[in-house]
This record gives structure tokens, sequence and C-alpha cells, in this order.
């Protein structure tokens, strides 16, 4: 498998190559501007199922589309989301050209996640990318170094698009997020170059760069003369300026602590608190007396969990079983909401919060649903809560903005989200296991995707007539 074998020496991202606009659209996002009047009116209780709703919006927005322009948006339900009940809709796609994202911010999309799933489709669908990877090729370097740095472009172009964003929130939102190489999630060293390789070559104030929190990325690790590095838990990091050395690095990038990192797959309520217990760890050692340009987001996935309880369930047979299924997802994130009331609460985060910390929003990923046979908002509209992010692929966004229920629905039905939960163990359900499995399939998915992506482009360039080192 192919790794960032020396990351920090690859002085050719200093700059990147333009692409072309010209390509084929690698996908499309339905947009409805015009919002049904008969929305669905459901409490999301876990006792029923709702209605299946199918969108039917009046015109779509193409991503990858060779002229990347888009009509200016209205105002839509996504400005409700985050003005109202303070949830900030991200899209969970990214493919060039970039500018079509430009509409989906008009209608009121706060931030882009990416990963390499993402990546290994909007690359290999289009032809978007074909001048900017023969420049490259052409130019000596190998595959991998041409994936990261049509990767680069995609996150910096990104981020420009997100910037107005950024600054009107003070840091709130606007992010784009790149994830480091999956094939690294077992390499904790690794990852860690990895990560401040990809801050200093980036080397934009609203990218966050992505840690998986896998079991493998533990430790304290502090190299290096002058910076100040971290990465403390489960995937967090920060690079620390140290002051007496700020006048002698004013070209250097890669200590900006106002840069944290997400973190990605994470599926258990253990898993999760420890990436809190990490974060207020990092908080509390960056010896810093002003927190308040730290930021930070824990990737919370959903809809995976609810496709692998249900073939547990269905194992089971039982009534009690069958009946639980399309609902493990929803009540262990509206626990994890609950964990989060917790811990960014009471005397130790008070004392971070004079220090100007930030909480470490719940960010809702996985938020499309797998299962034709339940509503296409189900990993939306119940997870509405206030500094929350919801991340959501072109089905779940479509759906939304067309039919979404903009509520307070996170902390609606918590009793019966608890007693889901036990009924779940009491059946067998190791919530736990379930983590541990889903973690393990998540990193091996964005691993073969990775790899898939290489061989492509590896393919690519030999279809071409180019040669590779």
């Amino acid at each position: 498998m192919a790794t960032i074998s020396n990351p920090m020496a690859a002085s050719w991202c200093s700059s990147s190559t333009s692409s072309s606009s010209s390509g084929r659209r690698c996908s499309s996002l339905m947009v409805g501007l015009m919002m049904n009047s008969s929305r669905i009116s459901s409490s999301y209780r876990f006792s029923s199922v709702p209605t299946i709703r199918h969108s039917n919006p009046p015109f779509l927005v193409k991503c990858c589309e060779s002229s990347g322009n888009g009509s200016v948006a209205k105002r839509t339900i996504l400005h409700d989301l985050y003005e109202k009940e303070g949830q900030s809709p991200w899209y969970d796609n990214l493919c060039r050209p970039v500018t079509d994202l430009l509409p989906l911010i008009s209608t009121g999309v706060r931030g882009v996640t990416s990963n390499p799933a993402i990546f290994q489709k909007a690359i290999s669908s289009s032809d978007a990318y074909n001048h900017q990877f023969r420049d490259l090729i052409q130019s000596g370097v190998d595959i991998e170094t041409a994936y990261w740095e049509l990767v680069i472009k995609d996150i910096q172009d990104a981020c420009k698009l997100f910037e107005p964003i950024y600054d009107q929130t003070n840091a709130g939102d606007g992010y784009v997020s790149v994830e480091v190489s999956p094939t690294l999630a077992d390499d904790t060293q690794g990852t860690v170059e990895a990560a401040k390789w990809l801050h200093k070559v980036v080397n934009r104030p609203n990218a966050y760069i992505k840690i998986p929190a896998t079991a493998p990325c533990k430790g304290n690790i502090q190299p290096g003369v002058g910076w100040e590095w971290r990465l403390r838990g489960l995937g967090v990091w920060e690079g620390t300026k140290r002051e007496e050395d700020e006048k002698n690095s004013e070209t250097n990038n890669e200590g900006n602590w106002g840069d944290m990192i997400p973190f990605p797959l994470i599926f258990s309520l253990t898993r999760y608190e420890a990436v809190i217990d990490a974060y207020l760890d990092g908080l509390e050692a960056s010896g810093l007396s002003d927190l308040s340009r730290v930021t930070s987001v824990a990737s919370f996935f959903v809809s995976r969990v609810d496709s692998l309880v249900d073939k547990m369930l269905e194992k089971v047979e039982t009534p009690e079983a069958l009946d639980l299924r399309g609902k493990a997802a929803v009540a262990q994130a509206t626990m994890a909401y609950q964990l989060y009331q917790k811990k960014f609460s009471g005397s130790r985060w008070e004392a971070l919060v004079k220090k100007g910390a930030k909480k470490q929003r719940l960010l809702w990923a996985s938020t499309s649903v797998k299962n034709p046979a339940y509503p296409d908002t189900l990993y939306v509209d119940p997870l509405i809560g206030n500094e929350t992010v919801s991340t959501m692929p072109d089905q779940a966004l479509q759906a939304f903005i067309d039919h979404g229920t903009v509520s307070r629905t996170i902390d609606r039905n918590v009793s019966e989200a608890q007693g889901i939960y036990s009924a779940l163990e009491k059946l067998g359900i190791d919530w736990n296991q379930v983590g541990s499995q889903l973690e393990e399939e998540g990193v091996d998915s964005f691993k073969k995707s990775f790899n898939s992506l290489l061989a492509t482009l590896q393919e690519k360039a030999d279809a071409m007539n180019l040669v590779s080192r």
C-alpha cells in the first residue's frame, strides 16, 4: 500500500498547477429552492417510522459540470436550521469545478467535508483533473504525489469560497476538511507527520485536517525544536507556535494553533467520550492563556450503525428484535448529545472557558439513508440541536431542503433513546463491539478507495502515454 514516506520534504506542493475547467459531470445534487408548503410533521419518536417522503425539487445544481455556474439561491430551510436551531449544515462532497459550491453556499451550506471515497469518485469519474494530472506526471512526480496535488488544489480552492463564512463567524464555520492518508490509520507517528505536512502545504486558516479517531492513534508526541506538536488521545493534534521563536519563523506556517483537527470515524459512546477527554486534555496541557482560536469537531457516524445493528437484529429474529430495526443509530446519537452536554459543563470546563475555550462541536456524519425502506431524512430531522453540525451528502441534503423540518429534536425523546439502547444490550448487542467493527470497516473502506484511485490514476497515466516514477 502506498504511504507518504517523507511528507515534510514534499516541496513540490508549494504551488499547484491550475486544472482544466472542462469535464463531464461526476455527480449532481437536486436542490429544491422552493419549499413544499406541506412538510413532514413528525416528532420522530422511536416507536414509529415516518412515511417515506421522496423529494421533487424544481431544478438541478450540477457538481462537476463544465460551466460551474448556478442561479443565486433564495432563503432556504438551511438558513432557518442555522439561525433558529444553531445547527450548521455542511456538504459531504467535493469535486471540480469547486465553483459549483457557490449555489450551495447561497442555499445555506456552511462547510464541506471530504474523504478518500469522495475523491476517488470525483477524480476517477471526471476529466476535469486531466490537465493538471498530465502536467504533474510530465514534471516527473509519482502517482501518489500527483494525487495529493489534485486534492490539495481542490481543498485550497474550496477554502477560498468559504472564507467569508469563516470570517463572519469568527472561525465558527466555513471549514473544508481533508483527511490524512487512510493507509496511516495504524501508524501514529506517520499520521502526525502527515497531518503536519498537510497543514503546511494546504496553508488555509479554514482547512480542517482530519485524523481518524482509531485506537492506534494514541499517544502524546512532542517532537521538534521551537515548535510544540501534540497528538493527544484519539486524533487530537495541534501545533503551537512558541512565542520566543515568532520573530525568526515569520514564513513558517506549521504551527498555527488556531487550526484544529476533526475526529472522524466515531461509532460508539465509549470512543466519543475518549475523544472529548483527549480534547480537554489537549486544551489543559497547551499552556496557552488564550484558547479562543482553538476549534474542533467530533464526527459521530450515524447511518452505518443501523446498517450493522439491523443485520444483528435480523439474526435474533424475535418480534422485539425486529421492531428495533432502524432505531439504534438515532438512539445512540441522542445519547451522544447528552454526553456532549455533560462533558462540556461543570468546573473543569468552566476553568477552560475563562481562557476562551470553545466546545468541540458534535458533527453528525454518515447521514444518508442506506435502507430505502427508511425515510430519507431519518438521520437529519431527529438530530437537530444547538452547537452541532450535520454534514449531508447529495441525497440527504436534497431531501432535507425539500421536506425537512426545522425543530429542536435531539433531546426530545431522551428517555426513549435510553430505553432502546438498553433493550438492544439485553438482546445481546455489544455497543463497543459494534463501534470497533464499524471503525475497522470504515478504515478499510477508505483504504480501498485510496488504493483504487491510485490504480486508476496509474491507468490514466498509461493511457496518456505518460511515465510515472
